[in-house]
Parts: C-alpha cells; sequence; structure tokens
C-alpha cells in the first residue's frame, strides 16, 4: 500500500513523472504507523525538494500514517536512475531523454541533428534545444553521471 502511495508522488517541475520514475526515491520503511521514506535530490539547492516532502508528507498523513522524509546524498543521484518509462514519459512530452549529446534526437520529429542553444533551459536540469529539422525547439534534459 505504502509504494501505492508513494507512486502517486509527482514531480513539481516535470509532473508527468512520479518521484519513482525520475529515481528520486530511495526507499521507505514502515514501524507500526510510522512511514520513513528516503529521497535524493537530482542536485544540491533542488528547488522542489520541499514540495516533494510535503507532498509525502501530505499523502501518507491522509492515508493515516505518520510520515518522516529524510534526505540522502549518498549515492548521489545521476539520471542514469531516471526509469525507462520515465524516459519515455520525457519524449512524449516533448523533452529529449538524458544521454550523450551525440545521441540526442528531436522529440517532435525524432532528427538527429539539433543544437544546443542554451545550457540553461526552463529549470536548471534542462538545456534548450532547437531542431535543425524542423526547426522546434525543445528541453534536453542533462545527463548527470
Amino acid at each position: 500500500m505504502i509504494a501505492e502511495l508513494l507512486d502517486q508522488i509527482k514531480d513539481p517541475e516535470i509532473p508527468v513523472l512520479t518521484i519513482a520514475e525520475l529515481g528520486i526515491l530511495r526507499g521507505f520503511d514502515v514501524v507500526g504507523s510510522a512511514v520513513t521514506v528516503t529521497i535524493t535530490p537530482t542536485y544540491s539547492g533542488c528547488p522542489a525538494m520541499d514540495a516533494i516532502k510535503a507532498d509525502i508528507t501530505s499523502v501518507l498523513e491522509d492515508h493515516g500514517f505518520t510520515a518522516i522524509v529524510k534526505t540522502t546524498y549518498s549515492p548521489p543521484w545521476t539520471t542514469d536512475m531516471i526509469t525507462l518509462e520515465g524516459r519515455a514519459k520525457l519524449g512524449r512530452i516533448g523533452i529529449a531523454p538524458p544521454g550523450p549529446r551525440s545521441a540526442v534526437r528531436c522529440p517532435r520529429c525524432f532528427s538527429g541533428s539539433p543544437r544546443t542553444v542554451s545550457e540553461f533551459g526552463s529549470t536548471a536540469c534542462k538545456a534548450l534545444m532547437v531542431c535543425s529539422k524542423c526547426g522546434e525547439p525543445f528541453d534536453l534534459f542533462k545527463e548527470l553521471r
């Protein structure tokens, strides 16, 4: 039941992804009615962490549990932790999933020839790209390893 409740928690910056699909949900422990949830930020200073903690607490408390949310930085989060389903969801909403820049494809026309417009996209973890074929701008989820 706890896994299903936590699977309702979406990333506030990319709300099509759950925290599990994004790979920041590290696990949980249940002792009686207390649930300790461990999460890892995508990078230090991630502004979404407070909202994620609040969402975890709210969902668990709405179902009668006491929530304890812990943050761990070890091992650090990398884009390798995004699940295959998470990567597919990113592509479906027009965000190129992380990977080597040489392998980036436009999420609209699937051309393999985009160019970087700016290393700073709509959030700190994305870069702004434009497709050289169809001309559409799109975000690239930056690769972190």
